[in-house]
């Protein structure tokens, strides 16, 4: 009989008996010695559960399994963080604090994205399952060619070029990045299952043979410069409170606004993979019409997915100990959704402004750019928001220029700076005639005028004096 395990009554019994149920497929099929999930909900997690194929050892979300290139979120964190204190900046090659790599004009924001056009592995023996010994330098991470695309043009996944990262962390911080680590990320979010070396209980890595039901252990190296690439061992506990911080940021380590920097696109995805991209050190899905940020791992003997929804405020975590077989990528983007969908979250409460600010309520209600239809709206954190008016004749929401919805934060001058959409980083302003009304609204150029092509105000090339009219028939 297969072991199983399931912890947490956080939720609903229908949505705990599905979230197994979907472990015990995903173990089965998959053919994994066993595998281990975990969901969290606003940060904090709310459901585990296991499958095992040897009774007596089932795991929990205390066991430790290697995370693989999960790690590499981790090395990201520590980048930003030199980052966010000014000894570095993204945009800078990585020649300017670690010279001599011979790779040094890339930058370090293209290193982080996998855009810097490095090799994807590392010459020699395969480096995941061979001791870091026989790589003691970044020459011999990086190889006599390590550049096979442009720098900037185009994703390519490169495990050395976050090797390099890690070393440009322990070259800044003066010190081994896996104390940085501890120091920095690990203790503040107490992570202290989380490790570079295996700490019982931990899993044990197998390869499953694939055409019969046989295992072979797999090595467990140290992988010496290329750990910051995928060295870490952790739990599903762990990783769902790594989650919440990916989701909301924690000013221990890394600011709200630094975490969603890393989950915002960096680069186009590759040909034929539009369900997905990367950021700084995230990888980016979709599925299910949901939105998701983590990242994926593997190294010989395990697999690990961790992914969170923001939106959802849902996080999940699949763990199994096989080289190959379960898709425990899929499995945990299907956890957040069964969760999403089957208990959705709350919104907050409506609560009106506690004053009224007479200048904004002046300029919010119908716009028109053209004779497209659009509304401006005012909400109770003072911000301002411009969106298609939906209902209206022709309107065409969410498609071309009629889509462009934005929302915008004020700023000292009186001007609002969009957040988001097509007019991020735009300037919006509210023009006045000369006694104090509104004229319209000017938006990175763009005229916004309380009637379509309104012939009282400035608009860009005029408005024919005879005004709107019907056409007739030419004549023949």
């Amino acid at each position: 009989m297969w072991g199983m395990t399931s912890s947490c009554d956080e939720l609903l019994p229908g949505t705990r008996r599905a979230l197994l149920h979907r472990v015990a497929v995903a173990q089965a099929e998959g053919r994994a010695p066993s595998l281990v999930a975990a969901v969290a909900r606003d940060g904090r997690m709310v459901w585990s559960g296991a499958r095992s194929g040897a009774d007596g050892q089932v795991p929990d979300a205390d066991t430790q399994y290697r995370a693989g290139s999960i790690t590499k979120v981790f090395t990201a964190v520590l980048v930003l963080r030199l980052r966010d204190e000014g000894l570095i900046g993204l945009d800078h090659p990585l020649e300017k604090y670690l010279p001599g790599t011979g790779v040094g004009e890339v930058t370090i924001a293209q290193l982080l994205s996998h855009s810097a056009g490095l090799s994807a592995e590392s010459p020699g023996p395969w480096w995941e399952r061979t001791p870091g010994t026989l790589r003691p330098t970044l020459g011999d991470v990086l190889g006599d060619r390590p550049v096979r695309h442009p720098a900037g043009r185009r994703h390519h996944y490169s495990n050395p070029g976050f090797a390099v990262l890690g070393s440009l962390v322990e070259s800044v911080r003066d010190a081994p990045w896996e104390e940085v680590l501890r120091r920095e990320v690990l203790e503040p979010l107490a992570m202290d299952r989380t490790t570079a070396q295996p700490v019982a209980p931990h899993a044990e890595g197998w390869a499953v043979h694939p055409w019969a039901d046989v295992v072979l252990p797999e090595p467990a190296e140290d992988l010496g410069l290329m750990a910051p690439a995928g060295q870490l061992w952790s739990t599903a506990a762990d990783l769902c409170r790594f989650a919440g911080f990916l989701a909301d940021g924690d000013e221990k380590v890394l600011s709200a606004a630094s975490v969603a920097e890393m989950r915002t696109p960096s680069v186009p995805p590759e040909t034929g993979q539009w369900d997905g991209g990367y950021g700084l050190g995230t990888q980016l899905a979709r599925h299910g019409g949901r939105s998701l940020a983590g990242h994926t791992g593997s190294l010989p003997g395990f697999v690990a997915s961790l992914w969170v929804s923001v939106d959802d405020g849902v996080a999940a975590v699949a763990l199994a100990n096989a080289t190959s077989g379960p898709p425990v990528g899929a499995v945990a983007a299907e956890l957040v959704s069964i969760v999403a969908e089957a208990e959705p979250r709350f919104p907050e409460p409506w609560r009106p402004l506690t004053a009224a600010d007479q200048p904004l309520l002046e300029v919010t209600g119908p716009w028109f750019w053209g004779t497209h239809p659009f509304v401006l709206t005012l909400s109770t954190d003072q911000g301002l928001e411009l969106a298609p008016l939906e209902g209206s004749r022709g309107s065409r929401r969410n498609r071309g220029s009629s889509g462009r919805g934005s929302r915008f934060v004020g700023q000292p001058d009186g001007t609002w700076t969009g957040l988001d959409g097509y007019h991020a980083g735009e300037t919006l302003r509210v023009v006045r005639r000369p006694d104090g009304s509104v004229d319209h609204l000017d938006l990175g150029s763009f005229v916004f005028t309380r009637e379509a092509y309104d012939p009282g105000a400035d608009v860009p090339g005029g408005v024919d004096e005879k005004g709107w009219r019907g056409m007739t028939s030419p004549e023949g």
